[in-house]
């Protein structure tokens, strides 16, 4: 189908978007029967948005579930939440996220993703976090393939420019694909196109000129047209436009579409240095599931927003390792000069944590409670000396995932408009996660988020055009 058949018939659904959220609300509302039609602003090849690019997917349980070994509640679930977030969350919106999770499992499970143990090293989520067989990816593929027995239709390089809007209601959607603006009649509208993160003007305009030198490490497509459209008509926005999932990278990653490849887990079992050579944050405040995704806001307030993490030869192994090799040199004093950083800031930063250091058990897998003394900022886990040659380094920098800024939606993901919820319009995904996650993140839990909003928005869209 091309954009002037679509635009020649009326739908019962039109889903802006083409990623997990998207595609689990195809899902549903075609399982009712509706005629779904998808506008994926990229090309097929790059089709999925940021789901692309995840891995794993967090889950509450009691008992073992699926890959999901022992039990993750409600109550933990949620404290985990509220560590990361510092209590800046919907808790309306967060529980109702954590009780659908269960039953999302099963149901992924049924609509052709498969699932795998939990990775080790740093990312230790057997537990709390299910992993998809093939990442992303295979997760993307696999509801497509659904969708499209499903009837589904998809246009790919579908740009959304415009929702019409008649009072409380949307009457059509404007797209430009092949070359033309089209103009497609729906019945309901689901949004699903993710943030902003891939506008640098925009990105500069609510950080400052800092965030140019941001690298994006999700799709180059998520550029917050929909979001800005939606907003200047009057919709509800939730969030902080300074907020975003930004994780700490290799430096070396393309300035878009690095993916999961380039995220450095050795934080945990380094030190971080800006490039003066100087530290500036406890590197093991928790266990990292919990804590990586600060490390891209840490990074982006160091100057000229680069940092390096100092490790040496008995903690290489001990996490994943990154797209990129380790810069490496037999001396620290070598390692500076290949970074580019003071050599005697560097090693008298060194020599400073290393007398710090304490005798005791070192557990890599769990909060050791192996701390420094009379150091500051102290590492309060996992500080052992930096003193086995050879030493290594990744340079690091901020990694945008997704931006925090989005529509303000009820509990059955209906978008607030400027005089109530709208009639027909509802949002689910990157572009209403802003209700959940005020700031910081949690491992796995944006496609929590996702899976379990866009499940109820594609149910919800269907019961409207029943």
């Amino acid at each position: 189908m091309n954009a002037t058949q679509a635009a020649a018939r009326a739908w019962d659904v039109v889903i802006a978007g083409g990623g997990n959220a998207a595609l689990c609300a195809a899902i549903e509302a075609a399982e009712t029967g509706a005629s779904v039609l998808i506008l994926e602003g990229a090309p097929k090849v790059y089709r999925g948005g940021n789901s692309r690019h995840t891995r794993n997917f967090r889950c509450m349980h009691h008992g073992a579930l699926g890959p999901l070994v022992e039990t993750y509640d409600e109550e933990e679930f949620y404290d985990d939440l509220l560590r990361v977030t510092k209590g800046e969350t919907d808790e309306g919106l967060a529980r109702m996220a954590i009780r659908y999770s269960q039953d999302c499992l099963p149901w992924m499970q049924d609509h052709g993703v498969r699932f795998q143990k939990s990775l080790s090293g740093t990312l230790s989520l057997d537990r709390t976090n299910a992993f998809f067989l093939g990442g992303g990816k295979a997760l993307v593929n696999a509801y497509y393939l659904t969708a499209q027995d499903l009837g589904v239709q998809v246009l790919y390089e579908a740009q959304v420019k415009h929702i019409g809007i008649e009072g409380r209601a949307a009457t059509h959607v404007e797209v430009e694909a092949e070359g033309a603006l089209h103009s497609i009649k729906a019945r309901a509208v689901v949004l699903a196109s993710g943030g902003f993160q891939s506008d640098i003007d925009w990105l500069a305009r609510a950080w400052g000129e800092a965030a140019r030198n941001f690298l994006i490490r999700g799709t180059p497509y998520n550029r917050g047209v929909v979001l800005k459209d939606m907003i200047d008509q009057g919709a509800q926005s939730v969030g902080d436009p300074t907020q975003c999932h930004a994780v700490a990278i290799d430096g070396r990653a393309p300035k878009y579409d690095g993916g999961i490849a380039t995220r450095l887990d050795c934080v945990p079992f380094s030190v971080v240095v800006n490039k003066n050579g100087e530290r500036f944050y406890d590197e093991g405040e928790d266990v990292w599931p919990k804590r990586y995704a600060i490390w891209g806001r840490l990074v982006a307030a160091q100057p000229d927003q680069v940092a390096y993490s100092i490790i040496d030869s008995r903690s290489i192994d001990l996490f994943m390792p990154s797209v990129y090799p380790p810069f490496s040199a037999d001396t620290l004093e070598g390692l500076a000069q290949k970074l580019d950083l003071p050599v005697d800031r560097l090693t008298a930063t060194v020599e400073a944590f290393n007398a710090g250091c304490r005798e005791g058990a070192f557990h890599p897998q769990q909060l050791d409670g192996l701390a420094t003394e009379g150091v500051e900022p102290p590492k309060t886990n996992w500080a052992r000396a930096i003193a086995e040659p050879p030493f290594y380094a990744y340079s690091l920098r901020p990694g945008v995932t997704f931006t925090y800024l989005g529509l303000k939606v009820d509990q059955r993901a209906r978008v607030s408009g400027p005089e109530g919820q709208y009639d027909n319009i509802w949002s689910a995904g990157e572009m209403m996660a802003g209700s959940i996650l005020g700031q910081g993140y949690l491992a796995g839990f944006g496609m929590t988020i996702g899976t379990v909003f866009d499940r109820i928005a594609g149910q919800e869209a269907a019961k409207h055009v029943a």
